[in-house]
């Protein structure tokens, strides 16, 4: 097969001149906030391949995701698009929704499978699972998937075993819901999931495809949306018990784990030199869960607000010899990640508008960041309300602010769900290099300098607004219990009758 003269360039410029093009692992975290992993300042999670990747590789301290909660924030980082031109709101695709993330809308698979490449998925999809499996991962450019297709919380979970050797789930999850499904391609694999042998099954399924991919000297892409760190939060055998931090350092613990493995895996089939891995999460931390939910360190709020803790995330990138250790202060985003892999790829971008900028001086050569701005939606983003926040440079204003349940039983008054929607006009304004915790808005009244940036900020809004076409809500479709995923589906009743 040929691929682009491009290819070359890129390795060549960067001292590893191979004929052979990258290949890709993204690892995406669940609920993981900010201030949740070793190497982001937490002093007794257990993540050792992580702190290795960071010590290794570039940090990031200004990475944002798109959206704070878990099906906007994935289709952003599918398609390098923000979730409004999709469709993807409000809120989240559950197991009977009718829509998906549009078969027309192009992901980072299917940019790179005119290449050549081959793609899998294995984990948590949650775009969406339709009728027949339309919204499969495997109609999305992925030659093969292992996962749960939504969130594991998303059926009755109180009966189930999370951790060693019979503790059952804590919690009950969504009752009424057919029991979670474990999908392989497009067929049932296992209802109800075992929770304990999961991460075996993932990271089994994940080295397999690495050492085929391999061994057949084929590029490939693997796409790792990790159910760790959310609600229920579960572990196997090897993971449990071994963090000072309960159960969700045990649930953390058993993915870094993974990634260890699957690092290891690179590095025995002589992949790790010529191999991008990049790791994030899709939100902030669910910070009603308490101990049982992530950290966002020194951030305010968490999941469902539009605050730093609930989209700001940690970041790291990974490719010996052609990424220096570091940390990088520049900004970035969950939507300039297919940018970055098709360029590196030598791939064609989808011919829509997207909100991405490739990544590659950032990462290869301390440099600038093409991203000076960052949009921020709520879960339930409307054209009229528009953004809630936009973030220009080291500045960030609020025209709306408004806390979320996901947020509760924090101290601060305005992370709860019962912090009810204010406008601010002019908007409030932070200095996110002095102040990340976003505590002390700016004065404006005998301030012209931030005056001006209010002003400046005020004009970039204006201008994306104008620019931005909504798509057709997917989730607004509703839902049909019909056509959640049974493995016996003429058996009766349901859901209960759902078991293999």
């Amino acid at each position: 097969m040929d691929f682009p003269v491009f290819t070359c360039f890129v390795f060549c410029l960067f001292y590893i001149c191979s004929a052979s093009p990258p290949n890709f692992v993204l690892f995406f975290a669940d609920d993981l906030g900010f201030g949740d992993l070793g190497c982001y300042g937490h002093p007794s999670s257990l993540t050792p391949n992580l702190d290795r990747l960071a010590a290794g590789g570039l940090r990031f301290t200004d990475f944002y995701c798109t959206s704070p909660v878990c099906s906007p924030s994935r289709a952003s980082l599918l398609t390098g698009r923000y979730q409004t031109r999709s469709g993807i709101f409000p809120g989240v695709f559950y197991p009977g929704s009718i829509g998906g993330l549009p078969l027309n809308e192009t992901t980072i698979a299917e940019v790179l499978k005119p290449l050549g490449y081959a793609t899998a998925a294995v984990g948590k999809w949650h775009l969406g699972y339709g009728a027949n499996g339309t919204f499969l991962p495997t109609k999305q450019g992925f030659d093969q998937y292992l996962g749960i297709p939504y969130s594991h919380d998303q059926g009755p979970c109180h009966n189930l075993t999370c951790f060693p050797p019979d503790v059952k789930c804590f919690g009950w999850c969504d009752i009424g819901a057919v029991t979670v499904p474990l999908v392989h391609n497009d067929s049932i694999k296992q209802q109800p999931v075992n929770f304990l042998d999961l991460e075996r099954a993932y990271r089994d399924f994940a080295t397999n495809f690495i050492i085929t991919s391999a061994k057949k000297k084929q590029p490939f892409f693997l796409y790792y949306p990790s159910h760790h760190t959310h609600y229920p939060l579960y572990a196997g055998t090897g993971a449990a018990g071994r963090s000072l931090r309960g159960p969700f350092g045990d649930s953390l613990f058993e993915f870094d784990s993974t990634i260890g493995n699957l690092m290891a895996t690179l590095e025995g089939m002589g992949m790790i030199n010529n191999t991008l891995v990049f790791f994030t999460s899709d939100n902030g931390p669910e910070l009603m869960r308490m101990s049982r939910g992530g950290n966002s360190g020194l951030l305010k709020c968490g999941k469902g607000t539009t605050y730093e803790g609930g989209m700001r995330e940690p970041a790291i990138a990974f490719w010996p010899g052609v990424i220096k250790p570091g940390v990088t202060h520049e900004m970035a985003s969950t939507l300039d990640i297919l940018p970055t892999i098709a360029s590196l790829a030598g791939a064609k971008l989808p011919p829509v508008v997207l909100d991405g900028f490739d990544m590659t001086d950032v990462l290869f050569q301390n440099g600038k960041s093409k991203r000076e701005v960052m949009m921020f939606y709520p879960t339930d983003p409307t054209e009229k309300l528009g953004l809630f926040a936009l973030r220009l440079g080291k500045y960030k204003a609020h025209f709306y602010t408004r806390g979320a349940t996901h947020s509760a039983t924090t101290p601060d008054p305005d992370c709860p769900g019962i912090a009810v929607l204010k406008a601010h006009d002019p908007p409030l304004i932070f200095d996110l290099e002095a102040d990340p915790s976003e505590r002390y808005p700016l004065p404006l009244e005998g301030r012209p300098d931030i005056q001006a940036v209010v002003a400046q900020i005020e004009a970039v809004k204006v201008q994306f607004e104008a620019t931005m076409v909504f798509g057709e809500s997917q989730i607004s479709k509703g839902v049909n219990p019909d056509l959640e995923p049974c493995c016996t589906p003429r058996c009766s009743p349901k859901p209960t009758c759902c078991h293999c």
